[in-house]
């Protein structure tokens, strides 16, 4: 596990999310990563978010059918109304110990108030 992080979401890769070579799609892969940066960008925000950006994600391994996925995250910076958040998503086969990183990327939150509008992010002080 990365620097003993608890992760924001861990789920297990299933025969429906395979792409036709069996490997899990990419797409669902960074569906899970912009749900845990939102849970992150939600505590952080304490309103509703939407996603503004997802800077350059490379996938470093394929993720297998029974991995254990687990993904981590960290707020990198905050501005008036956005903040990026890192996401990381790691592999475990569910019969081995070894976690392996497959990909990462940096989400751009914008918090949204009742309105629709961009909203200031709370002082955290």
């Amino acid at each position: 596990m990365p620097n003993n992080r608890v992760p924001l979401i861990r789920t297990i890769a299933m025969p429906a999310d395979t792409n036709p070579a069996g490997d899990i799609f990419g797409g669902w892969l960074m569906a899970h990563m912009d749900l845990a940066g939102s849970s992150l960008a939600i505590e952080r925000a304490r309103t509703r978010v939407v996603t503004a950006a997802v800077e350059a994600m490379s996938f470093l391994l394929p993720v297998l059918v029974g991995d254990e996925v687990s993904f981590y995250g960290e707020v990198l910076s905050t501005g008036r109304t956005s903040m990026k958040v890192k996401i990381e998503a790691w592999r475990r086969r569910r019969e081995a110990g070894q976690e392996f990183k497959v990909t990462e990327a940096t989400f751009t939150f914008v918090a949204i108030g009742k309105d629709g509008k961009p909203q200031p992010l709370p002082d955290l002080s």
